[in-house]
């Protein structure tokens, strides 16, 4: 059903999703080619930031190109093998982000609280496996919605009440018991919120304690300076993310659902490389 019917706001949407898609893919890139060409920023953090970075450009590209196509061909219709692989792929990246959130809530508190073990503990190897941990967990949540989905393989004339195939919006098509519906919502939302959040709430628990600790102010701002960048990002994802996908159940207004997704779909992978960068003077200087 895309954000607006009114055929005077399409021009503007379309420019508005084309410009945040184009800042946010070459915003990313930047970070990735950075990380990748400057080898003092060869270490774990910066590892998993490109990570995130590629992630990222797999998130919003998901969404955001097909609703800038439908904008410009005045169709809204997309298949339903379309709107599985869609769904499927907009929660694999979407939990891989929180996922790659969390690793990097770790990294901080071994490098904070753990110093002299952090080069031990946060080994190539190591690094390697919790990213790819991160993608497998991915994996397995978007097979398992999937796995719904496909009880119910045939949809016609069906009305998405958002500009992407949300998952949530599939679940109402779905399920057409109510209480149904909501229980899977908090079942899937619980499992994948419980795993991260509980990781990034420990790892942040840990950090406070032992920057609390640090006699001088000078200290305490450095030690939580390293991970302020990380804590907007996680405020911004989590706080927007979990906010639509619980309220989805109980909200009657569709509309103001799918403005609030672009919060989480476009805004927040576009703010992404600005927030490390801006904060982050290794990064600065690799990009100049």
């Amino acid at each position: 059903m895309g954000l607006s019917h009114d055929p005077d706001l399409q021009p503007i949407l379309f420019g508005l999703f084309l410009s945040m898609y184009l800042v946010t893919v070459l915003g990313n890139l930047l970070i990735i080619l950075a990380v990748s060409s400057d080898s003092h920023l060869h270490t774990p953090m910066y590892f998993f930031l490109s990570n995130l970075s590629l992630t990222d450009i797999g998130f919003i590209s998901t969404t955001v190109p097909k609703m800038i196509v439908d904008i410009q061909t005045h169709s809204r219709v997309i298949s339903y093998v379309g709107c599985l692989t869609q769904m499927s792929l907009f929660i694999l990246f979407g939990c891989m982000d929180g996922m790659l959130l969390t690793v990097m809530a770790y990294d901080c508190f071994v490098a904070i609280c753990h110093p002299l073990y952090y080069p031990i503990t946060m080994n190539p190897w190591l690094c390697s496996f919790l990213v790819l941990l991160s993608f497998l967990f991915s994996l397995l949540d978007s097979q398992l919605h999937n796995l719904i989905a496909l009880k119910f393989p045939y949809f016609e004339n069906v009305e998405i009440a958002n500009f992407f195939c949300d998952p949530s919006q599939l679940l109402n098509l779905i399920c057409s018991n109510t209480f149904t519906n909501n229980i899977m919502m908090y079942i899937f939302g619980a499992i994948f919120s419980f795993l991260t959040i509980s990781g990034i709430l420990f790892s942040y628990y840990k950090i406070v304690s032992s920057i609390l600790r640090v006699p001088s102010l000078g200290g305490r701002y450095k030690a939580f300076s390293t991970c302020g960048s990380h804590l907007c990002v996680v405020c911004l994802f989590y706080g927007t993310a979990i906010g639509v996908y619980f309220s989805s159940s109980a909200s009657h207004s569709h509309r103001i659902g799918a403005v609030a997704s672009v919060t989480y779909t476009v805004v927040t992978p576009m703010l992404n490389p600005f927030i490390y960068s801006l904060r982050n003077r290794d990064i600065k200087r690799a990009l100049r």
